[in-house]
């Protein structure tokens, strides 16, 4: 039997990355996002922005640095100005906050001085595992972080292998990366999207109902993020109308027969695993103007900040899950974070700032461990099982899949135009340990 709400209580969770450039269309982060001074920023995509300067840090001592080892190049590859640039811009940017939180404003680890190399990967494969190859046959970086996209994230990994340069995948959020795909090299601090489904799942089925759909992308993102879901939803008593997800093509134009589908089965809930703009934005308009909006509940996530700002004011009240917003967490590390986005970047930090900075304090931390060794052998060591306070709490790194266990977050909009983008009121944290994916590396996990 299905749960009735009030239209404005249904869970309206609109992540859909095809609102992406009407949210960009004011600002360009990338122009706002400077490197601090040490930091290569060369790109092999002749087209990217030139970034503005921005205040130095105030150096941490009087006494001046004095490089002890030999320099680490640290190669770097995201979305600048492609289709999932605004996520990538946010990584890059809360990247080089970690950075300098993690060494003090120093730029050292291990005792060498970090200089980080940036490409723009514009989410496409050939490219970003172009830039893979470059970084490391002719840049000379000895570790990778990186990759807005799934789909060049699962080919950038094999390539890291291949050459035994321990990879961090940040923001892409496939779970075949530490899963199907695993390889010793890869690591990521960042979710996996199969906590997302794990997150969601309890408050649905006892908010919502029983009976759901779900409408995906049809690529490794979709596909995965698709099972994470229908595991996580049928182990707390979810059922699937449909055997199979409903997919559709990246490039659909027409959403009318899969609406029809999802009118014909009468869900309790949608869920909505989508991330191209241009057809996210028209299967939103679809959903919209043929019945769908406002009578079943949208399952997926709230996004990043200028995203939010573009939600109906009529979804104040729903409830849903969110990786980071800088209001939520209670910790030091966060605290920085946002004081420092601020300062250098004139804004707050946004949906995957949490993910870059996390990372970063991973690689100094093992980097600190080893002595400042890349090492495939010894980096890996010094990165299974490690633990640190980040924005979002205790990281721990599981040794099994190199998956990092963090909190997650259920919360409530309330403002769709707050100044301060103060959008949301906290529900409830879900552990790291609760919404723990299940480990799913092959011959890693007994």
């Amino acid at each position: 039997m299905k749960r009735q709400m009030p239209l404005y209580r249904l869970l309206t969770l609109v992540i859909l990355l095809a609102l992406f450039l009407a949210a960009c269309g004011g600002s360009n982060q990338t122009t706002n996002n400077a490197p601090p001074a040490n930091e290569n920023t060369s790109s092999s995509n002749d087209n990217q922005p030139a970034a503005a300067p921005t205040t130095p840090p105030a150096a941490p001592t009087d006494e001046p640095v004095v490089a002890m080892g030999e320099p680490l190049k640290i190669g770097v590859m995201s979305d600048l100005t492609g289709s999932l640039a605004l996520f990538g811009n946010e990584m890059w940017a809360g990247l080089r906050l970690g950075f300098e939180y993690a060494t003090d404003g120093t730029m050292m680890a291990g005792n060498r001085p970090i200089e980080l190399i940036i490409r723009d990967d514009v989410s496409d494969v050939e490219t970003g595992a172009a830039a893979a190859r470059q970084l490391i046959e002719a840049e000379g970086v000895e570790i990778l972080i990186g990759n807005s996209s799934s789909a060049v994230a699962l080919q950038v990994q094999q390539i890291a292998a291949e050459n035994e340069v321990v990879y961090f995948a940040a923001p892409a959020a496939s779970p075949a990366i530490t899963g199907d795909n695993f390889n010793p090299y890869t690591f990521r601090v960042c979710r996996n999207s199969a906590q997302d489904g794990l997150t969601m799942a309890q408050w649905s089925i006892e908010n919502i109902g029983t009976d759901y759909l779900i409408l995906a992308e049809d690529y490794a993102f979709g596909q995965a993020t698709a099972a994470g879901f229908q595991a996580a939803f049928g182990a707390f008593g979810g059922n699937f109308l449909t055997e199979q997800p409903i997919y559709a093509p990246s490039d659909t134009t027409d959403f009318t027969p899969y609406i029809q589908q999802i009118k014909n089965a009468n869900p309790d809930g949608l869920i909505l695993i989508w991330a191209s703009n241009t057809s996210g934005a028209v299967m939103y308009e679809q959903l919209t103007s043929q019945g769908i909006t406002g009578n079943i509940p949208f399952i997926t996530g709230f996004s990043s900040n200028d995203l939010v700002k573009l939600l109906d004011p009529g979804n104040i009240g729903a409830v849903g899950l969110i990786v980071y917003h800088y209001t939520v967490p209670n910790t030091a590390a966060n605290d920085w974070l946002v004081e420092q986005h601020l300062a250098q970047f004139n804004g707050y930090p946004d949906l995957f700032s949490e993910c870059g900075f996390a990372t970063a304090q991973a690689v100094v931390a093992a980097l600190d461990a080893t002595n400042g060794d890349t090492t495939g052998e010894v980096l890996i060591a010094a990165l299974e099982g490690l633990s640190f306070a980040g924005p979002k709490g205790t990281y721990s790194i599981r040794a099994q899949d190199h998956q990092a266990l963090a909190s997650m977050y259920i919360v409530k909009l309330i403002s769709v135009n707050d100044p301060n983008d103060a959008f949301f009121e906290l529900v409830g944290e879900v552990s790291g340990e609760t919404s723990a994916p299940p480990c799913t590396a092959p011959g890693r996990c007994e």
